[in-house]
Formats: C-alpha cells, sequence, structure tokens
C-alpha cells in the first residue's frame, strides 16, 4: 500500500480536514510526534525482534532454572497474562528488570539500514519528536543511531522511565505524557501494534498504524480479518516515511494548496 492511496483500512492519504468528510483526527494542532520504536520506525522486514524474541527464552531459561521449551512457554504466557514478558517476570518472580533489558537487546542491527529520507521527514514535522518503547533506553538509541534519526528525537521515553509500567496500559500512556509535559489533543501516536494505539485514542491523541507483519503475533491475526480500521485508529500506512513525508508536505503547502 503507498501511503499515497486510500485504502480500505484507512487514510492513508491525508488532507488538511484529516480526511473524508474531516472524519478522522488530523495532524493541523499536532505539536508533539511519539513514536514507537520496534516495528515502527524501522520497517518489519528487519525483523530485529526475532532475536529478541529467543533471548528472552534463554535468559528466562538461565535465570529460572528451567528447560528452554518451558521458558518459551512461560515467557509467551506472561506477555499474554500481563502485557510484556518482562511485566510478568517481575510481578511473578521479582525479576530486577536491568540484566533483563541488557542481556535481550544485544543484539545485531546490521539488518536496520541509514535512512536519510525518513530522517528528512522527521525533520519537516514541526515540534517536538519522542522515542516511546517498552524497551531499553540504550536500544532504542542504538537503533535510532543507525537510523541516522537520534539527533531529530528532544528524548528517549523508554519502559524504565514509566517505572517499569508498560504499554497498553493507559497508567504508562498517563506517565508518559506527564513525565514530557504533553497535551494529548496535540499529540500523534506512531505505533505497529493496534492494542497499543486504544490509549492514546482515549487521551485525544491522533493515532496512526504503521502496518507490520510479524507472522506469529496475536495482533497479526486479528488484523488480517480486518474490514476497516477499529474507531481508534485514525490513519494507517504501510511506509512510515513516505507518510510522514506527505503530512510534512500537507502540514507546510500555502493556504488552499495541495
Amino acid at each position: 500500500m503507498s501511503a499515497a492511496k486510500q485504502t480500505n483500512l484507512g487514510t492513508a492519504s491525508l488532507a488538511p480536514d484529516g480526511g473524508e468528510a474531516g472524519e478522522k483526527r488530523n495532524f493541523t494542532r499536532t505539536t508533539a510526534w511519539i513514536f514507537d520504536l520496534d516495528n515502527t520506525l524501522y520497517p518489519s522486514g528487519c525483523n530485529l525482534f526475532a532475536e529478541v524474541d529467543v533471548r528472552m527464552g534463554e535468559f528466562i531459561a538461565k535465570y529460572l532454572g528451567v528447560p528452554l521449551p518451558y521458558a518459551r512457554h512461560l515467557q509467551k504466557s506472561y506477555y499474554r497474562q500481563f502485557g510484556t514478558t518482562l511485566s510478568g517476570l517481575m510481578q511473578v518472580h521479582k525479576l530486577d528488570p536491568q540484566p533483563f533489558l541488557d542481556y535481550v537487546h544485544d543484539i545485531d542491527l546490521s539488518p536496520v539500514s541509514h535512512s536519510p529520507e525518513l530522517a528528512a521527514a522527521l525533520e519537516a514535522l514541526p515540534g517536538r519528536r519522542i522515542i516511546y518503547t517498552n524497551g531499553s533506553h540504550r536500544h532504542a538509541e542504538r537503533v535510532a543511531e543507525k537510523l541516522g534519526v537520534l539527533h531529530l528525537f528532544e528524548d528517549i521515553c523508554d519502559i524504565a522511565a514509566c517505572e517499569f509500567v508498560a504499554k497498553p496500559s493507559p497508567d504508562a500512556f498517563d506517565r508518559m505524557i506527564k513525565r514530557h509535559a504533553i497535551a494529548p489533543g496535540e499529540a500523534a501516536m506512531f505505533e505497529d501494534m493496534p492494542h497499543n494505539l486504544e490509549a492514546p485514542h482515549v487521551l485525544g491523541m491522533t493515532t496512526v498504524l504503521v502496518h507490520s507483519d510479524y507472522p506469529d503475533h496475536p495482533a497479526q491475526a486479528l488484523m488480517r480479518n480486518w474490514r476497516e480500521l477499529p474507531a481508534h485508529i485514525h490513519h494507517a500506512t504501510d511506509d512510515l516515511t513516505e507518510f510522514l513525508a506527505l503530512i510534512g508536505k500537507t502540514l507546510l503547502a500555502p493556504e488552499g494548496k495541495p
């Protein structure tokens, strides 16, 4: 799907009023641009999470002294029950999160390419830019540096900055917006997981789903059955760079001109 085309899954093209009949929230008041990291700022085809996924199982097996298949079972069960594997480990096993985060994010970033096009699209956005991730600050910093966009972000709000309360919890988003003094009605949230956009929608943010195709996540199965976007997702794209460039052109165009 090109970001310049309309799709049956929502608005991938932009108009100053936010789309057909102004039904979608738009970006005309946006002063804070908030981006998830993994499979959002970089394409899901990089498949970094496959590395993280393996290392999570390894860490759990060693930490709990259990066979790897059982560790993998716990990993997925805790994700479903607690929202993140880390949250489950902290609540059930009183895990110190920092060694876990250091281990699982010690990965090869060679699949991530320098992206001057993304940098230019980000730089054209008027206002502040923040990375908001359930991962670690160092992981986000390394990835953004590899992309060539780190210098364009005001801050990285990681899981530690939110006292290890993770998305999709509304409390996590409350902590993030208070920490950065963000007015939700003037913010846009970009995410690859649709359930992580529910709380931003309720808060009043403009929400954008960046399509990913991570194969074994339950959200992917749900999205394959969509005939239209859920109400909490206002825009969707499978090309973040093109989508941001279109926003920039739309916002900077002289009044009355495309």
